[in-house]
């Protein structure tokens, strides 16, 4: 968690991000499709809970901003880089 969030290293939240994506397992998938990372975040919903639309991942799940529930790339770039983070040596489907 700490290399993956790094680019918020700095951040004031950091740590407290760090230690919850640390608690237990993850699952990692790569969405392909178009617009694929507009789509999952409409799907996920807005970072912070109280702002999210019904029906959305985190309004459904999230207990607050740093315990959302779901990580969503906010760009094709940031995907491509998150996606090579995980799955990294592994074949992309």
């Amino acid at each position: 968690a700490q290399q993956f969030y790094a680019v918020h290293s700095e951040r004031p939240f950091y740590g407290e991000l760090v230690e919850f994506m640390s608690r237990g397992p993850i699952v990692a998938a790569i969405l392909e499709k178009d617009n694929a990372v507009e789509a999952f975040r409409t799907l996920i919903g807005a970072t912070n809970p109280a702002d999210a639309a019904e029906g959305t991942i985190r309004k459904k799940y999230a207990k607050s901003i740093g315990e959302n529930a779901v990580h969503g790339s906010d760009s094709d770039e940031n995907a491509a880089i998150e996606g090579a983070f995980h799955f990294a040596g592994r074949e992309q489907f």
